[in-house]
């Protein structure tokens, strides 16, 4: 508690303001990643000139660092720069999810669901119920942090709080908790893959199944669900205060036909999902795997159709129950009304998209990874702080490789054998990894998800920048990142274990 106490105190304060300045003193978004699109190409024109290259550590290939001011490298940003941009997943995930939950809030279901359900209750409860279920929804993998946060600012407009607390609330808790869970999520079942695979050069018999780190995620729920809590209210809203933007609360009571409206989009929300219930349980079905289970499966790989249309459907139940939509053409026009919204952030993703394409394309990512780890390698050092030091060394990694497979399939051939000599079990070891990750996932350039945010965030606040958004969401960053570390430490120190007949050491 004494980094979050520093947190909250006027140095601590000071520092957030900083950040936010200097960061706001950056270009426009999209002229941030412009420059950094033209920086990779340069990088990549000096590094390949210098002849460097990277051992891929787990494919054993030598890989040539590709300049972009090349032939090649020409060809590839011309022939490749619509393909990245339509190509970009989170574009068309976005995109999606707002024709559905975008009607569902502009014909008012939202709203008066809110006031329905929690307009009255406390504070505390509702900053709860926003982290727990930001944690809880990585079972949909990225949906969460597109689905949560624009909720969670409604939810905290409506009882009179700033709705910029919710929305970094809604999406650090989605973003950097989400390695975190109570139930085995697809997230387990790929790390330990690739953790088995890198464990077997030391012991070819070593098995990290999904539920190794089960005990540390159960843990890791109620730590982290009750810290973002406690920065939400403690340090972020403070820092906000009061809320004055032109999206005012509408604090008027339900109206007949409004309540008679969340009747009927109850009662269609119940068939949708019970209709669901019973094509998942039938013998069979398409939507579960060849076991007839859920992880992994086509019902989680298309969990992003399924809820656009459960908004879309109890949306269009409301709408016509309050007469606000009569015929196709109205559902229509509320689609287009809402995705009208995402302008801003279109734009955003065609330059954002080319610079990660770069800086994937010409291996530097790769490059500084591998050569990263080689230093950790060079320190020698002995016991925890070794785990401690790559923990920081991943978050710090973060910034350069976005995805947590992709890094992990880099760092789990050098680091498992290298701490499994020194006696730890490479679930431990998973664990170092996991939770570096998901810390800084929030604030790296890298996350395609941090623009949707900031386009979400000027929605209440037309003159936030990129400095703003950081400056609100490094707390959460940093003090995940301590806490974890700290709760890895007692599992290390006590002995505990972190998995079914699963401990720290081998």
């Amino acid at each position: 508690m004494e980094n979050l106490s520093e947190l909250q105190s006027p140095r601590g304060l000071r520092i957030l303001n900083w950040i936010e300045r200097v960061g706001n003193r950056l270009p426009d978004p999209m002229v941030l990643f412009l420059s950094l699109a033209i920086i990779v190409v340069i990088l990549s024109a000096v590094a390949a000139s210098s002849g460097a290259t990277v051992v891929h550590p787990a494919t054993g290939k030598l890989l040539h660092i590709r300049s972009l001011l090349s032939d090649q490298g020409i060809v590839f940003m011309l022939t490749q720069m619509l393909k990245n941009f339509t190509g970009f997943a989170p574009l068309g995930l976005v995109l999606g999810m707002m024709l559905g939950v975008g009607v569902a809030e502009q014909v008012g279901l939202l709203e008066a669901l809110v006031k329905r359900t929690i307009l009255n209750a406390p504070a505390w409860l509702i900053t709860t119920a926003v982290a727990f279920a930001g944690i809880m929804m990585n079972i949909a993998s990225d949906a969460a942090m597109i689905v949560l946060p624009p909720l969670a600012a409604m939810v905290f407009l409506s009882v009179g709080r700033h709705p910029v607390a919710g929305l970094v609330c809604g999406f650090a808790s989605a973003g950097a908790g989400f390695t975190a869970n109570l139930i085995i999520a697809g997230t387990d079942a790929l790390l330990s893959g690739i953790s088995t695979e890198a464990a077997k050069a030391v012991d070819p018999n070593a098995l990290v199944t999904p539920v190794d780190n089960w005990y540390f995620n159960i843990a890791s729920v109620i730590m982290l669900t009750l810290l973002s809590v406690w920065i939400t209210v403690k340090v972020i809203e403070p820092r906000l205060g009061e809320y004055h933007g032109e999206r005012q609360s509408n604090h008027a009571p339900l109206t007949a036909l409004q309540k008679r409206g969340l009747r009927n989009a109850g009662i269609t929300a119940f068939i949708y999902i019970a209709a669901l219930i019973i094509w998942l349980m039938w013998p069979n079905s398409p939507l579960t795997n060849a076991q007839g289970g859920l992880i992994p499966s086509p019902f989680l790989k298309g969990i992003v159709p399924i809820i656009l249309f459960f908004f879309l459907a109890i949306g269009i139940s409301y709408g016509k129950t309050i007469g606000i939509i009569h015929n196709a053409k109205d559902v229509a026009q509320q689609m287009s009304t809402a995705i009208q919204g995402m302008s801003n952030y279109v734009v955003l993703i065609f330059f954002a998209s080319q610079f990660i394409a770069y800086f994937n394309w010409s291996h530097l990512g790769t490059w500084v990874a591998v050569h990263g780890a080689d230093y950790l390698k060079s320190v020698h050092m002995t016991g925890i702080g070794i785990l401690i030091a790559y923990s920081i060394l991943t978050a710090l990694l973060n910034f350069l490789i976005m995805s947590g497979s992709a890094k992990w399939a880099l760092e789990a051939p050098v680091f498992i054998p290298m701490f499994m000599q020194l006696g730890y079990s490479p679930a431990f070891i998973q664990i170092a990894y996991r939770v570096a990750d998901s810390s800084t996932n929030i604030i790296t350039p890298l996350n395609p998800y941090f623009v949707v945010i900031l386009a979400f965030m000027r929605r209440y606040d037309s003159k936030a920048g990129f400095g703003t958004l950081v400056s609100l969401l490094v707390p959460y960053s940093i003090c995940f990142l301590l806490a974890w570390i700290g709760l890895y430490c007692v599992f290390y120190v006590t002995g505990f274990p972190i998995g079914p007949g699963v401990s720290v050491h081998l």
